[in-house]
């Protein structure tokens, strides 16, 4: 079943998920061994992503919708941007700080 990958955890449907905070390897390993669809809705947040997890993770902006048994990749800043702040390097990334998670729907 496709991967996809998101910048929130968002719970598209009612049902039973799973969230768990993996690493950055763990991630990359993802999206290697299988195949992914990008739900990631800002140019240069799909150009970080791309960086961080070594593959073209395009954006795009059409609406996710999890199926039962179905993985995410989220992708989740540690902190909120300012309104209209757009993060463009890695390293305003770092300042402020991230992590992976993995949500799976369990029915």
């Amino acid at each position: 079943m496709t991967i996809g990958i998101l910048n929130t955890p968002i719970l598209t449907g009612e049902g039973t998920y799973k969230l768990s905070n993996i690493t950055l390897e763990q991630a990359q390993k993802l999206v290697n061994e299988n195949e992914f669809i990008s739900y990631i809705g800002h140019q240069a947040t799909a150009e970080i992503i791309s960086i961080l997890l070594g593959t073209e993770v395009p954006m795009n902006r059409e609406q996710f919708k999890q199926e039962v048994g179905q993985k995410a990749i989220i992708f989740k800043l540690k902190s909120r941007l300012l309104e209209g702040q757009i993060l463009l390097t890695i390293q305003e990334i770092e300042e402020i700080g991230y992590e992976f998670q993995l949500l799976e729907r369990k029915n």
